[in-house]
């Protein structure tokens, strides 16, 4: 068993270029199946929780490739990748 806050100090990489998405914030559940839908990846782009551009990425649990100790690989193909602005 493995507990989301293993999770969410894993940074979250794309294989496509390497580049890292953020880390962990979220997870999209789907209740009735008991299922993980989705990871929503926080790129931490605000200083102090205040200042900057703060966007998060949803990416759909089929797109993770692999889960390693320190990293989680994603597919990030164009157009599978949903982002979220927060304000």
């Amino acid at each position: 068993m493995v507990k989301i806050s293993e999770f969410q100090v894993k940074e979250v990489v794309s294989i496509s270029d390497g580049k890292i998405l953020g880390n962990i914030s979220d997870l999209v559940i789907n209740v009735s199946k008991g299922t993980i839908e989705a990871i929503v990846v926080s790129n931490g782009g605000k200083v102090l929780g205040f200042f900057g551009k703060d966007e998060d990425v949803i990416i759909p649990w089929r797109k993770i490739r692999k889960i390693g100790a320190d990293v989680i690989l994603v597919d990030q193909s164009a157009g599978l990748l949903t982002t979220v602005e927060n304000k």
